[in-house]
């Protein structure tokens, strides 16, 4: 289910080619919060075995303050490369980011926010 159209404004391309993924239930490492000018509140940089470190929403932490935080859902950190005027299907929202795929594709990833503008 979709939660909107959105058209890319500013182009986005991911720094992180090997993005963070787990399934739920995974064991996380949890280590700094986010900060930063962007407001990408809520985002934590994890580790799990056999991956490298990433981001991951909050939303995603169970047990966070726990000595056993682990993954509440299947999770990945993967960002899409998008262009100004690309036109996407926002999936989820969260922290700033958006989940999405463009709408003549079906490649999935997070894009900023900021980056997006929602038309329908």
């Amino acid at each position: 289910m979709s939660i909107g159209i959105y058209r890319v404004i500013l182009p986005h391309e991911s720094e992180y080619p090997e993005p963070i993924t787990f399934v739920m239930g995974a064991p996380l490492a949890v280590g700094e919060r986010y900060t930063g000018p962007e407001g990408w509140d809520d985002w934590y940089f994890c580790t799990t075995p056999g991956q490298q470190g990433g981001w991951v929403p909050v939303q995603i932490i169970e047990g966070l303050a726990s000595e056993a935080p682990f993954a509440r859902e299947d999770y990945t950190a993967r960002e899409l490369d998008v262009r100004k005027g690309d036109t996407l299907l926002g999936l989820r929202i969260l922290n700033g980011w958006l989940w999405c795929r463009p709408v003549e594709g079906t490649e999935h990833g997070w894009v900023p926010l900021a980056n997006l503008q929602e038309v329908a």
